[in-house]
């Protein structure tokens, strides 16, 4: 059974039959490694009509295509930079690598908020939360009302400007993108008039809401019952990004087909609780001694720290990884065995462009939706404002772009994407966004960055390349901060912010000049 269909679209696509999936051999080191393409050497006439798309492709010292260039956005949930090619050396995780390496890889992008739906919200309008209902796993859906209000949503823009438009999988915070007792009911779309076809396939599940949390067999998660991770043997089909990259599969083969430009968008679920994958990619850790957990210390004083509810949600059979440091290693190297089944999906993807000819006109874009606490600050879970579940993966891939494979320092935000991508394809790129064009992030990754603010529930932080503030909005107490230093290897410990109020004071006032531009 497929999940509801939403949008305009039937998914009828030519070459949509049920398809042979592609398993690329496992973490060879060659994987997906083309020569990038000599584009320069085509040309294109000079009209008016293409001069904003001449200047673009200036910018990256190759011409315009002629045709707009097509987007496969890769949403990973859960996602902490707990990749290779960002510095953590025993994962496995040659495919998103491989991106990295001919791509742009922005190691110190910072999401809006630690939380799923307030994240893709930010992702997916381009803008700053306005209100505490932007702020959580409801923001979607509590502005779906506004659909019809500009700046439109991201794939509504696309889709306005001759974009064939395709969610599968968690994209927004419902996978499949319908809200309702199960996650899809038709009359209930988070995002109204975004796609042209939003969709989860649940099978075996039956249903998103139970796919999200699934185990092997079709089995839901049962709260305080289900375990917090599981590998059973099995393809991966298994578990339910396999079903999430076949029809991803069966969507592109389609697309193709049409000659349209399209914005297709796959969420992958993994490494999100529970972490739950096949064997085979747990197998690949069976040798693995893991580090210390950095500061996993419950932090003192005033802090966003919590108890890890989410994953107190699992039953350990008593075991406790904040207590327990064996059963903390188990639990972080099923983590790593989630990121290498995530890995292996963005490979069957990748790959598929290289097969159907794409690549070339194809813009690739692979996010994190934010980080996640692996036992630092006696936390296992997002939902704090320390840098552990702010700081996620973003890596741009741009035909043409100059120095692929170079990474940037610089300080960058989720609302930054939407500018970005339409800038490198010619969209217009509506006023009231919150973020700025990456651009030239892409042209030299030298550039430098801004600041990045972020908020959850009444409290708000602003990262800088050297300071952290977070502002705490206490009721009847007043406003409260803490303040690190970055300059150092503290990781978040101690606040400096009684003795730095003028630093206190001058992000604090950064904070307010940001956010306002969500008002503007």
């Amino acid at each position: 059974m497929l999940g509801p269909h939403c949008g305009n679209g039937n998914g009828n696509f030519p070459g949509n039959g049920q398809r042979d999936i592609f398993h690329p051999p496992l973490y060879s080191k060659k994987l997906f490694k083309p020569p990038y393409s000599n584009l320069a050497a085509r040309t294109h006439p000079i009209t008016l009509v293409f001069v904003k798309r001449l200047l673009l492709s200036l910018l990256f010292a190759a011409p315009a295509f002629a045709d707009k260039p097509n987007i496969l956005f890769i949403c990973v949930d859960d996602l902490r930079p707990e990749l290779k090619s960002f510095g953590a050396e025993y994962i496995h995780s040659p495919s998103m690598d491989s991106l990295v390496e001919s791509g742009r890889a922005f190691k110190r992008h910072y999401v809006q908020a630690p939380t799923c739906g307030a994240s893709r919200y930010a992702l997916l309008t381009g803008k700053y939360a306005t209100n505490g209902a932007q702020r959580n796993n409801g923001a979607l859906e509590s502005t779906a009302k506004d659909a019809e209000k500009q700046p439109f949503s991201m794939p509504r823009q696309f889709r306005e400007n001759g974009y064939r438009t395709i969610s599968i999988g968690k994209v927004s915070h419902y996978p499949g993108g319908l809200g309702g007792k199960d996650w899809n009911d038709p009359t209930k779309p988070e995002m109204p008039g975004a796609w042209d076809l939003s969709m989860m396939p649940a099978d075996p599940w039956k249903t998103p809401e139970k796919a999200m949390h699934g185990y092997a067999g079709g089995d839901p998660r049962k709260r305080g019952v289900s375990p917090p991770n599981e590998h059973k043997e099995g393809d991966d089909m298994t578990y339910t990004d396999g079903w999430i990259t076949r029809e991803a599969l069966k969507q592109m083969d389609g697309l193709a087909e049409t000659g349209k430009p399209f914005f297709l968008a796959v969420g992958i679920m993994k490494p999100h609780l529970p972490f739950a994958c096949p064997k085979s990619y747990l197998d690949i850790y069976k040798d693995v001694k893991l580090a210390p957990i950095p500061h996993p210390q419950k932090p003192e004083g005033l802090s966003t720290w919590h108890v890890s509810g989410e994953f107190l949600q699992y039953a350990g059979g008593g075991r406790d990884p904040r207590e327990d440091p064996a059963y903390a290693d188990e639990l972080r190297l099923s983590y790593a065995a989630c990121v290498s089944y995530a890995d292996n999906q963005v490979a069957q993807l990748l790959a598929n462009l290289e097969k159907l000819g794409l690549r070339e006109n194809t813009i690739v874009v692979l996010w994190g939706d934010h980080g996640w606490h692996l036992g630092e600050h006696d936390v296992w879970g997002k939902h704090t404002l320390f840098e552990e579940a702010l700081l996620s993966p973003l890596v741009i891939r741009a035909p043409g772009m100059k120095k692929p494979g170079e990474k940037t320092d610089a300080i960058v935000e989720t609302v930054d994407i939407y500018p970005t991508l339409c800038e490198l394809s010619g969209v217009p790129k509506p006023d009231g966004l919150s973020g700025k064009s990456l651009t030239s992030h892409l042209k030299d990754p030298s550039t430098e960055g801004t600041t990045a603010v972020s908020y959850w529930q009444g409290n708000e932080t602003i990262r800088t390349p050297q300071y952290r503030l977070i502002r705490h909005n206490t009721k009847g107490d007043g406003t409260a901060y803490e303040l690190y230093d970055h300059t150092g290897t503290d990781g978040e410990n101690t606040n400096l912010a009684a003795g730095k109020p003028d630093i206190v004071k001058e992000l604090s006032a950064l904070i307010d000049a940001k956010m306002a531009q969500a008002e503007r």
